[in-house]
């Protein structure tokens, strides 16, 4: 039986933009693409353009913080910069079904064709499966070059495994229409909302695109993190070594993810 999933596509305006990248932070493991987007969001001061709904996102409503109740969805907003604009992609949910990512990652990239967008970054986590206290930032590119340059930004080259999921595929179907794709992942032990690894993954996009943040926000929630942690590994105490953490989905549903 085939499952075909439908996609609407809400665009409110689009925006005229000067050499846009777009960055993408969708929820996944310890939600570090997404608090590293949404705080750009609220930093920057992003206007929401798009909003992207999908049947094969969670059948769910989201009671939103005034008290209203809304579909779940994925939202395009732009930035207006002094040198380059920016577009960035923040959302409730990832589609469920493989044929649906595949056709979210291509509405996405169309929208970037529209824009000009010629490189997209994708904000996700390296998971470890244990607690580490160095912040390692790990990167793929879709272009060798960048992959050359990485070490400028102290980033670790990727050289085998796989990016599962809209994270990957973004660049993916981004790069067969001429548009270079970039993932960053920061390290993560996959356990807790780690707004360490977000903290991590944001210096590193603001040097690579020359960026002036402030993370005063995000380093107060990634002190929260180092907290937990040290929370989670006194329970443990002697009963497991961080390292034997089974990781298993019914761990991903109910552990510290919320």
């Amino acid at each position: 039986m085939s499952h075909s999933s439908r996609i609407i596509v809400e665009i409110i305006e689009m925006p005229k933009l000067k050499n846009p990248p777009l960055i993408c932070g969708l929820p996944g493991s310890g939600y570090v693409g997404k608090l590293a987007v949404d705080h750009l969001i609220e930093e920057l001061k992003g206007v929401p353009f798009a909003n992207i709904f999908s049947s094969s996102f969670p059948p769910q409503v989201l009671i939103q913080s005034d008290g209203t109740a809304d579909l779940m969805k994925n939202t395009l907003y732009y930035c207006k910069g002094k040198s380059s604009d920016l577009v960035l992609l923040s959302g409730d949910a990832q589609p469920v079904s493989p044929e649906s990512e595949y056709e979210m990652a291509e509405e996405i990239t169309k929208i970037c064709e529209k824009l000009g967008v010629k490189t997209i970054y994708t904000l996700a986590a390296y998971i470890t499966g244990s607690f580490t206290h160095t912040q390692k930032v790990y990167g793929t590119s879709t272009s060798p070059q960048i992959v050359k340059e990485f070490s400028k930004y102290g980033v670790l080259p990727m050289n085998s495994g796989s990016i599962t999921g809209m994270n990957g595929l973004i660049i993916g179907v981004g790069k067969r229409k001429n548009i270079t794709g970039v993932c960053l992942l920061g390290e993560t032990s996959g356990y807790v909302v780690d707004a360490k690894a977000s903290k991590s993954i944001l210096e590193t996009i603001a040097k690579i695109l020359n960026l002036k943040l402030d993370l005063s926000g995000i380093s107060k929630k990634a002190q929260d993190t180092e907290q937990l942690v040290k929370t989670i590994e006194e329970q443990m105490g002697t009963r497991h070594s961080p390292d034997s953490l089974p990781m298993t989905q019914h761990d991903k549903k109910l552990g510290y993810i919320s």
